[in-house]
């Protein structure tokens, strides 16, 4: 039987637009104020000097941190300071209740099932975990982190796209590989997945940026509900 379930979130349990179009630029028209405000904290001084390594300038003042911080942002790059400090921003705005999260209709409900049949749930995503707390504590399905066992990010795991990351994942998930399945929409993704051991699962929303490229080979879904993980295998549910 399979036993964890490991989640990607843009495009998988929710739509990209909705992260690109609202989430992005609410973190990035704060982002200069925030990290005034914060700048004293060491989780946020340890991201600032990580963006000056990056940049090869350890004497970059804030206001050439937050430029490049910005600049990452424009380009959607996925990059562990920008990542955090976008988590932390979106934290306080789900906490005010000034943002929501976005869930695709079948996904509550499968996760529900899924937990309640005995699969640990879990999330990976290029988003910080503080991120994915906040996204998944504040969505239109209510708080949906008692269904969740743990979150995984290009910090705690690694690259998205690299096999040695998913084998982090299944160490510390305890399970044997071959017992994990991944949902993505991204081929790549699941390639790496795949060569860790693990099954995997196409999610092919129409209307998604990744939807005309397909999932190569990977067994394909539009729908949470059409997934049968039941057996040792992920399937395609049997029509009613």
């Amino acid at each position: 039987m399979l036993r964890a379930v490991v989640l990607d979130i843009e495009g998988t349990t929710s739509a990209t637009a909705f992260v690109q179009e609202t989430l992005f630029p609410y973190a990035r028209a704060r982002l200069a104020a925030w990290v005034a405000a914060h700048r004293a904290e060491p989780r946020v001084a340890a991201q600032l000097d990580a963006v000056r390594a990056a940049l090869g300038a350890p004497e970059a003042d804030e206001a050439a941190v937050v430029a490049q911080l910005i600049r990452w942002s424009d380009e959607d790059a996925k990059v562990t300071p920008l990542k955090a400090l976008q988590g932390w921003i979106w934290d306080e705005g789900f906490a005010a209740g000034a943002l929501t999260s976005h869930l695709f209709p079948d996904v509550a409900p499968a996760l529900r099932q899924w937990a309640a049949a005995g699969h640990t749930l879990w999330v990976f995503s290029s988003g910080s975990v503080a991120a994915q707390q906040a996204w998944f504590g504040h969505s239109p399905a209510g708080d949906l982190r008692p269904l969740l066992a743990g979150y995984f990010d290009t910090a705690n795991a690694g690259p998205k796209r690299e096999r040695d990351s998913y084998a982090r994942i299944a160490a510390t998930i305890g399970q044997p590989p071959a017992r994990i399945v991944f949902l993505s929409d991204v081929t790549a993704e699941l390639d790496a997945a795949r060569a860790a051991g693990w099954q995997t699962v196409g999610v092919r929303r129409p209307g998604e940026p990744c939807y005309a490229a397909g999932v190569g080979d990977h067994l394909a879904v539009t729908s949470f509900a059409a997934l049968d993980l039941s057996g040792a295998v992920p399937r395609v549910r049997a029509p009613a």
